[in-house]
């Protein structure tokens, strides 16, 4: 029935239900049910068409990294556009998130190409495009491909639809932003989606396989990602860092060398978005940033480059052992940012019920408290994640200090602060506190504010 058409040139189905992501409508297949605010984890898969509204945080922050792009002219000049790819894009909830909610300003600098195989999904995301086609019309001549040839390319109102295999669409032309959000683990597009990048551009990579990231599936972590992990509280970081070495060492082949921009475990997949730049010289000094996380005995861990026999025994890795975010960037990531781009006005919202939406107060409510989610913690933890730091749970601090309990994260954070250490909370599901204080000093700091036992 895939790509199938009933009667009015709509894909079957149509229109199923109305959602809301973002500021932008979505159509949920009918059989779908309807989404809760701020999910957790996996979704049931219902068949072709299925959008995942667990991943709505990281389209957010997809959002937010382009804006950033387009704002700081950090990727291209203020005079040039960025040729963007989003090459398995599903029912297209991301690219008409991207045309809908970067502001009008910066939007005739955007190329943005949709792409998948399966022809029902990607019917889907044209006639949601078409049905509610973005707020300022945007349109584009062809341009040529990498190879010189007239492109085929044909906007829809800013969209260009494609219907190809993806490693063929990232590599047909050379793009400046790619992102590549497939269903478990991403290797298998990884070398097209580096060799289909501009010599300057960004990669966002979603990875759902984190049973093979952080070790619970020893055999596949070694077959596909040829580490090997430890299941226990640095698990999530190990599976952040596992991908971003991988990404690492396939762009060094290429002579391309990574800085992370953004890498996060977010519930039930890894998201990381680097930026990747043609450089012999930089690919070459890969291995400064590669190495093992060594569990210890004065302290939970620390990263070393060359392990021996017996440290490889209680390590994970080979892993990126270098910073995970961009300070600057990140610290723009704000809830204030988030509702100002992503958040519908209450004259949007009555337009989208006028087309359909079902939309009562408590939804208003939930939809900015999830923007908010989105990117709590990450501009507090900016500065930290960008250079070395002591990832710590809190859980595991009480047998550490020989104290009965842990205090509040929050107490704990401000203490080191006080104390003139750096210290925020990671985000993440799990209370992870980021710091440059010395391991003997957080300790010293959880003894001071542990709860009292009498």
């Amino acid at each position: 029935m895939a790509g199938d058409k009933q009667g009015g040139g709509q894909p079957i189905g149509w229109p199923g239900q109305v959602w809301l992501e973002g500021r932008t409508l979505v159509h949920l297949l009918g059989e779908q049910t309807r989404p809760t605010h701020m999910p957790r984890g996996p979704a049931k898969r219902t068949g072709p068409g299925f959008l995942n509204p667990a991943m709505a945080p990281a389209r957010t922050r997809s959002i937010l990294l382009l804006n950033d792009a387009l704002e700081h002219n950090w990727l291209v000049r203020p005079d040039q556009s960025i040729r963007v790819l989003d090459a398995l894009c599903a029912t297209g909830v991301r690219i008409r998130r991207w045309r809908n909610e970067i502001p009008a300003q910066a939007q005739h600098r955007l190329r943005i190409t949709a792409n998948d195989l399966d022809k029902f999904a990607l019917d889907w995301a044209k006639a949601s495009h078409s049905t509610h086609p973005p707020a300022q019309s945007v349109e584009h001549e062809p341009e040529d491909d990498r190879y010189g040839s007239v492109s085929e390319q044909v906007f829809d109102n800013g969209l260009n639809f494609r219907n190809i295999d993806a490693r063929i669409a990232m590599m047909e032309t050379g793009h400046q932003w790619i992102d590549l959000d497939p269903f478990g683990s991403p290797v298998q597009f990884l070398d097209a989606a580096l060799q289909g990048l501009s010599r300057t551009g960004v990669l966002e990579i979603t990875a759902t396989d984190t049973a093979a990231l952080t070790g619970s599936s020893a055999s596949s972590q070694a077959r596909r990602y040829g580490a090997k992990g430890i299941v226990d509280v640095y698990a999530h970081d190990d599976a952040v860092r596992l991908l971003l070495a991988t990404v690492a060492t396939s762009a060094a082949r290429l002579d391309k060398s990574i800085t992370p921009l953004m890498a996060l475990f977010d519930g039930h997949h890894v998201r990381i978005s680097c930026l990747i730049k043609t450089s012999r010289e930089k690919a070459s000094k890969i291995s400064d940033m590669l190495g093992w996380r060594v569990r210890e005995e004065d302290i939970p861990y620390r990263f070393v480059q060359h392990p021996s026999a017996e440290q490889v025994k209680r390590a994970s890795g080979p892993m990126w052992i270098g910073p995970l975010w961009d300070k600057d960037i990140a610290a723009r990531m704000t809830e204030e940012k988030a509702l100002e781009l992503c958040q519908a006005t209450a004259e949007e919202i009555e337009k989208m019920k006028m087309e359909g939406l079902e939309w009562s107060d408590a939804d208003v409510e939930y939809s900015g408290r999830e923007l908010r989610r989105s990117v709590r913690y990450i501009s507090d933890a900016a500065d930290l994640m960008s250079r070395e730091h002591l990832l710590l749970n809190l859980d595991s601090l009480p047998r550490w200090a020989g104290v009965g309990g842990a205090p509040k994260l929050e107490k704990l954070i401000a203490s080191l602060i006080g104390a003139g250490y750096c210290a925020a909370r990671l985000p993440d599901l799990e209370p992870l506190l980021i710091t440059d204080a010395p391991f003997d000093t957080v300790l010293e700091q959880v003894r001071n504010k542990a709860p009292s036992t009498k």
